[in-house]
């Protein structure tokens, strides 16, 4: 753990509470960013704080980023935060150098582009900020294997989409593009080591969403007035706050303990009974919310469908429950005669690349 991290969650979350509001997220539906906020956070190293020293970075570690993209998610903040330092963690973990300027990544093996002597071909979508981005962070399949390759986009052919809350998911299309790097043949577990990573920064800005509809919520009650007195003083609304606070608390325990097995490199399924758990979460939160919100919930001129719009469609991208859930069941039934009860209470050592292991 660094011993920074209390200031720096400080300081960033004054930095979003002072500069991110409800009309500039609402950019993000006109097909606009914010790049002051990018440029304040870019000036101040917060893009690099999980960098280590020799590549140019602060030297923090993975709770400190995850924490940032926390209060990312709590503030729906209009920028490319999450892609471009996972894309950065990515390109360290495996050797390759870190691009200091927008970046986003793709991790699905679906969609994963082909590479032919060192050229990429191939099309893939929902692909975050990749219109605003300069750098592409993605899988690649060679004869060889699977890679994980960085490319300049500047050449791509990119068709605007986005998701339900409206942020940019686009289409990415190459036809013998050059690659700028290229890792070694990445093996299964590679692969699922970063799609645990991806899956643990998804926990965290949804955590953070989570966060911010509690408080949106709880605020909401003690405003409202019915019958002569603050809605939160009936015995129904409490019982929706005592829900809603109790899915929270979950929330962000989960996303804790996800962090620190991170840190103490004992991973044993904890991001995909995490992961499994947030799709509960989510559906409580998002209904109870809007229970108690009524109508005035999904208008424009309120803020809180800004909040479950973005947890609705994070659920569904990157590596999502069904992953999780084949890849726990997988488990399961290989454990499940007399080693299924140690195979749940073992810790484990993930797989490292090349000696590199979670930059904790």
């Amino acid at each position: 753990m660094s011993d920074m991290k209390d200031m720096i969650v400080d300081v960033v979350e004054r930095m979003l509470k002072e500069n991110v509001d409800k009309d500039l997220v609402d950019t993000v539906e006109q097909g606009r960013w914010a790049p002051e906020v990018w440029n304040m956070f870019k000036e101040n190293e917060i893009t690099a704080v999980a960098i280590t020293e020799d590549n140019g970075g602060a030297g923090g570690d993975l709770e400190d980023l995850l924490n940032i993209v926390r209060l990312t998610g709590k503030y729906a903040a209009p920028i490319p935060f999450t892609e471009t330092t996972l894309a950065n963690y990515l390109l360290e973990l495996t050797n390759l150098q870190v691009k200091d300027d927008l970046a986003t990544y793709m991790l699905s093996a679906d969609q994963a582009y082909t590479l032919v002597n060192g050229k990429l071909t191939g099309e893939a979508s929902q692909i975050p900020w990749a219109r605003h981005s300069k750098y592409l962070v993605t899988l690649a399949e060679s004869v060889e294997g699977i890679h994980l390759v960085e490319v300049d986009l500047k050449q791509a052919e990119i068709t605007p989409g986005t998701n339900l809350a409206s942020e940019p998911r686009d289409t990415v299309k190459f036809n013998n593009l050059d690659i700028s790097q290229v890792s070694v043949v990445l093996s299964p577990d590679h692969i699922r080591t970063m799609k645990t990573l991806e899956t643990a920064f998804q926990l965290a800005r949804m955590t953070g969403a989570i966060d911010k509809i509690n408080d949106l919520t709880v605020q909401y009650t003690k405003e409202r007035e019915q019958f002569g007195r603050p809605i939160h003083r009936f015995q129904l609304v409490q019982q929706h706050i005592v829900q809603l606070a109790g899915e929270t608390v979950v929330a962000l325990a989960a996303f804790n303990n996800v962090t620190d097995a991170l840190l103490a490199h004992c991973q044993n399924n904890e991001t995909a009974y995490a992961r499994i758990r947030f799709e509960e979460i989510i559906q409580t939160v998002a209904t109870t919310s809007h229970q108690v919100h009524a109508a005035i919930g999904t208008t424009h001129e309120h803020s809180l469908h800004q909040y479950t719009r973005r947890l609705w469609s994070w659920r569904d991208e990157g590596t999502n429950i069904s992953y999780w859930t084949d890849f726990v069941a997988t488990q399961l039934l290989e454990n499940s005669g007399d080693s299924l009860w140690a195979y749940l209470t073992e810790t484990k050592i993930p797989t490292t690349i090349e000696g590199v292991i979670f930059n904790g």
